[in-house]
């Protein structure tokens, strides 16, 4: 899928050192990076693959302050400044970006700018809205992280829930308890924990109610404090649920 990205430049005089004569540096910039590049005024236009419009934004940036600092742009420069991009890049997702280890010794960790920013703020923030197509690793990355911070004791337990959009048959004909009725609505969050930790340890952990499976319309009433709490497909909740949801929130807790 192809982005399309602007940044705009304050200072005119910087902005025309930074394109060189006849835009040959963006034109540079452009052929090394592989992204379409266009300026306009005192604005640059950007449209290409995800990671690479990425990777130009943050040169153009890099090489904009250099130039503002009073420095002048060469070719030289230019491949510098891509080859330490490259480098602190793979770097990054070597090391910093891992999340942690399933049991396969799997690498758990972002694959995309988009991706590390939500991990950032799930990090960052206590509650944390995401937003994007099917297949973008929402659901994932948010479960990885609630078994990071179980691991690390930074909460005692994980709680799984989501709107059960019925198709036909009512939750309530399905059967089993609780569990194994809300169970069909849960499977992409059971998928996700299956990836990352052993079978034995899932059933355990659910056994005990360190992970806890809680349907939505049935948290009134409840606080939930140390605990990360996922909300998988929450575009389906009605306002009053979504309010619900937020104020069941207490102490030391992540959703």
């Amino acid at each position: 899928m192809e982005e399309f990205r602007e940044i705009y430049f304050d200072d005119i005089e910087a902005f025309q050192n930074l394109a060189g004569q006849f835009n040959e540096n963006l034109t540079f910039i452009s052929d090394k990076v592989g992204v379409h590049i266009s300026s306009r005024g005192n604005r640059i236009l950007l449209y290409g693959e995800p990671e690479k419009v990425e990777k130009a934004e943050a040169l153009i940036n890099s090489l904009y302050e250099l130039i503002l600092k009073g420095n002048r742009i060469t070719r030289g420069e230019i491949e510098k400044r891509m080859k330490n991009h490259e480098e602190t890049s793979k770097s990054v997702k070597t090391e910093e970006d891992v999340i942690f280890y399933s049991y396969k010794n799997k690498k758990i960790m972002p694959k995309s700018p988009h991706q590390k920013e939500y991990v950032k703020a799930i990090e960052k923030y206590d509650i944390v809205f995401a937003i994007g197509p099917a297949g973008t690793g929402k659901t994932y990355l948010s479960m990885a992280m609630a078994v990071k911070y179980l691991k690390a004791g930074y909460v005692d337990r994980i709680i799984l829930t989501r709107p059960a959009v019925e198709a036909g048959e009512k939750l309530g004909y399905l059967p089993g308890d609780i569990q194994e009725k809300v169970n069909p609505y849960l499977r992409p969050l059971y998928d996700a924990l299956h990836d990352m930790l052993e079978f034995n340890q899932v059933s355990r952990l659910l056994s005990r109610g360190i992970i806890e499976i809680a349907p939505l319309a049935f948290m009134r009433g409840r606080t939930l404090n140390s605990a990360f709490i996922i909300l998988d497909e929450a575009q389906n909740t009605t306002s009053e649920q979504m309010k619900m949801f937020l104020t069941r929130l207490g102490f030391d807790s992540k959703a």
